[in-house]
């Protein structure tokens, strides 16, 4: 099993097709879509190659291996360009007998945890800075922004390989990375 984890698009076109090189490389078996797919926030600048419609139509194309998340700047108006659902506020995999809990991060958060089980794995967006660690026995991990990243971190993606989770930048270099036990 293999997942790629993808948070703040932000309508940024110009870095979701950098992303889907990634993806033509790293073949992974799904596509996990952590929220704000179109819209760059009103706190946010415009990211490079801004172009909601762009997003849309180029997020289509994967239709069938992406799962979606809303994000905080996430609404129904999106979900009636997009071919996937996506107005969920979180969903649960499992990996093996693993739970993984992943949404944004407006809501519940690595500094609000769900009512998870030891050993279960938190996954959220929102803030944009990548994480890889365990707190409090449950393993929280964020992939940080493809196109906003903040912190002086630089534009990544994450990697969910078996029992290793790997936050990469778009040279494939490794930023953060955390082995499940």
């Amino acid at each position: 099993m293999k997942w790629m984890f993808i948070s703040d698009i932000h309508g940024s076109l110009y870095w979701l097709n950098r992303t889907l090189e990634k993806v033509a490389i790293e073949q992974p078996d799904q596509l996990i879509l952590l929220g704000d797919y179109m819209y760059h926030g009103p706190r946010n600048p415009l990211p490079k190659g801004y172009d909601p419609a762009g997003v849309a139509d180029a997020l289509n194309t994967h239709k069938h291996q992406i799962i979606g998340i809303r994000g905080n700047c996430d609404a129904e108006v999106d979900q009636m360009l997009l071919q996937f659902p996506m107005m969920g506020d979180y969903v649960q995999l499992y990996a093996g007998t693993r739970r993984i809990y992943a949404t944004h991060g407006h809501g519940y958060s690595i500094d609000n945890l769900p009512d998870l089980c030891h050993g279960d794995i938190f996954i959220q967006g929102h803030t944009h800075i990548p994480v890889a660690d365990i707190k409090n026995g449950i393993y929280t991990l964020n992939p940080g922004s493809i196109a906003l990243p903040k912190q002086d971190y630089p534009h990544s993606y994450g990697i969910l390989d078996n029992d290793t989770f790997t936050v990469k930048d778009f040279e494939g270099n490794p930023i953060k990375s955390i082995t499940f036990e």
